[in-house]
């Protein structure tokens, strides 16, 4: 089994074809084929299926899909750093969407200041799909919030945050400051999508005091949901960080959960066998300054 045995899997895995992997690869259909035969015939499991003029993986090429990727990943870092690969280095980071609106974008422009050698890579999306795209090593590493379920990544609260509830100041809980859960039963309510911390937070304290609040948009934008509320849509729980130009500015009226706490913590997550380059640990002591400083 080599390096590049698991780079033609993965190209077979993510194309569905073998004639698609060996175009992309640069090598012959008969070679991506013999490889992949190799490989069943090693491990003595059936890797792809054919199905319909497609190639299907199977649950144990699924399996040794995300192994292969976190190899390939850790190859490439070494080539890096004993200077193989002429490029320029760069680092892959993942953030979770209200990371991505409130925090990201200062962190990474003072990083490559400070590393003119590196380019960061910024992929947004809710805190579940970050998660599995650093755990099969397609991300170096995540910020996100809410929670992170498995037990190969190492999980480093960073980052404070509060969320607040948020409504149009000629709504009937502006100027309160506070507000109880019971108040919201039968609101209509500006929700992101079932995946994200903010989401699993408020459904948690809806769920516990069995309060039912209306969706009225599901949305995966935070941004995207500050402006509905602020169009009077409806309320909406979101991070302060996120909601403190439209409440300057007279826009929103701000309140928090006089018997919930809505603090969390952005939280770094990275796979516990994820090689820490000089690179990666740069990033996350510029992350580290952007919570002690508060920019």
């Amino acid at each position: 089994m080599t390096i590049r045995h698991l780079q033609i899997f993965i190209a077979v895995a993510e194309t569905g074809s073998m004639s698609a992997a060996a175009k992309r690869l640069y090598i012959s259909q008969p070679t991506v084929s013999q490889v992949i035969a190799e490989m069943e015939e090693e491990y003595g499991v059936l890797l792809f299926e054919r199905l319909a003029k497609r190639l299907c993986i199977t649950d144990a090429g699924s399996r040794l899909l995300g192994y292969a990727r976190h190899a390939v990943a850790l190859f490439d870092e070494m080539e890096d750093a004993v200077g193989r690969a002429a490029r320029r280095r760069q680092l892959r980071v993942g953030a979770s969407i209200t990371v991505g609106a409130c925090s990201l974008t200062e962190i990474v422009r003072r990083f490559e200041e400070k590393n003119p050698d590196s380019e960061v890579t910024v992929f947004v999306d809710n805190t579940s799909v970050v998660e599995a795209k650093v755990l099969d090593s397609s991300l170096d590493l995540g910020l996100v919030e809410g929670h992170v379920s498995s037990d190969r990544l190492v999980v480093r609260p960073v980052i404070h945050d509060e969320l607040v509830l948020v409504c149009t100041p000629d709504h009937p809980f502006a100027g309160r400051g506070k507000v109880a859960v019971r108040d919201l039963d039968g609101q209509p309510f500006l929700l992101r999508e079932a995946g994200s911390g903010t989401r699993e937070q408020l459904d948690s304290i809806l769920r516990d005091r069995n309060v039912h609040v209306r969706p009225k948009w599901i949305c995966h934008s935070s941004d995207a949901i500050l402006s509905a509320a602020i169009g009077g849509q409806g309320l909406a729980v979101l991070s302060r960080l996120l909601v403190r130009e439209a409440e300057a500015q007279g826009l929103l009226s701000v309140l928090t959960l006089e018997d919930a706490k809505l603090d969390r913590s952005f939280q770094i997550i990275y796979h516990r066998n994820k090689y820490l380059s000089v690179q990666l640990q740069s990033f996350l002591r510029e992350i580290e300054l952007s919570a002690q400083t508060g920019s």
